[in-house]
């Protein structure tokens, strides 16, 4: 039976600790100079209808480093951008590769592909989840701390994508989540239905620095994600007082890691010197989104 990547709710936490192990172990031999090439003939088409700097050079690079090789679509370059149904271009792509990646707007357009395609379909970002970079923190947490059970998390700043995927993922982990959101930048109600059901590990709260307290891992992301520049001046104003900063920090564990999916708007939803701080994290998070999707690709594409 075919397997996609849709949104963070579809995986198990075995299925995500599956796909961590296999991380690591890619990295590994990657590190060690022994390249695993088990998508060898392989091909990804990679659709964006929103641009990227990681989502595209991880996925691109990462089947390269497999063995295959990716093709890069954007909106102009398909008939989907002028009309044709998501399903008949779905049914064609099926015929000519063995896997696809969508990065996109609304969650929809990824459910539909993946129900009309007969390959794998990897969620690489949409307005509601954004899977591919929670599996990359999820093995960046562990990687520094050795584990992810029982482990308090929390992010600070705007209910987006990144806050929803880290919310479902982190729970399914058995980590602890704290989430300090203003009023109006709540998490998506799927997420919030789903966290009902761990009410001894999750909170929602308006005051950051009751979310940092004794964390062991502090997330944040921008205030206006892609396609809400318009709103940006407004976003500044709400999320003024969730910043991560060195005050705020002081509320975490001395030992806290910092993490930021990236690009960052230094001084507002971070200051520079929490950023500099944590960046050797930071940009561990940001080479893990190679590793992590190169394991999404083999356990979905082989």
């Amino acid at each position: 039976m075919k397997k996609d990547l849709t949104k963070m709710l579809d995986l198990s936490k075995s299925e995500i600790l599956s796909i961590l192990d296999l991380a690591d172990s890619i990295k590994a031999d990657f590190k060690n100079g022994k390249p695993t090439k088990t998508l060898e003939g392989k091909t990804l088409a990679m659709i964006f209808q929103k641009s990227s700097t990681r989502t595209r050079v991880s996925f691109e690079v990462g089947m390269y480093q497999l063995g295959g090789s990716a093709l890069f679509l954007s909106a102009s370059d398909l008939q989907m951008g002028r009309g044709e149904p998501i399903e008949d271009t779905a049914r064609t792509l099926s015929r000519y590769v063995d896997g696809i990646m969508i990065r996109t707007f609304a969650q929809k357009d990824v459910e539909d592909l993946a129900k009309w395609a007969t390959i794998p379909v990897i969620n690489g970002l949409t307005d509601y989840d954004h899977p591919c970079q929670i599996l990359a923190d999820l093995m960046t947490v562990r990687e520094h701390k050795g584990k992810l059970d029982g482990l308090k998390l929390a992010f600070v700043g705007d209910g987006n994508n990144v806050c929803n995927s880290l919310v479902i993922g982190s729970l399914k982990c058995d980590m602890k989540v704290s989430v300090a959101v203003p009023e109006g930048h709540e998490p998506h109600e799927d997420v919030l239905n789903f966290a009902k059901k761990y009410p001894n590990t999750f909170e929602l709260v308006r005051d950051p620095a009751q979310a940092a307290k004794d964390a062991d891992v502090v997330v944040t992301d921008v205030w206006a994600s892609m396609g809400q520049e318009d709103e940006a001046k407004a976003r500044q104003k709400a999320l003024a007082n969730y910043q991560i900063n060195s005050a705020l920090m002081a509320h975490a564990k001395s030992d806290a890691i910092v993490l930021h999916c990236l690009p960052a708007k230094r001084e507002q939803e971070i200051t520079t010197e929490v950023f500099e701080a944590h960046a050797n994290t930071i940009f561990d998070e940001a080479e893990n989104r190679l590793h992590a999707q190169k394991a999404v690709m083999a356990m979905l594409m082989k």
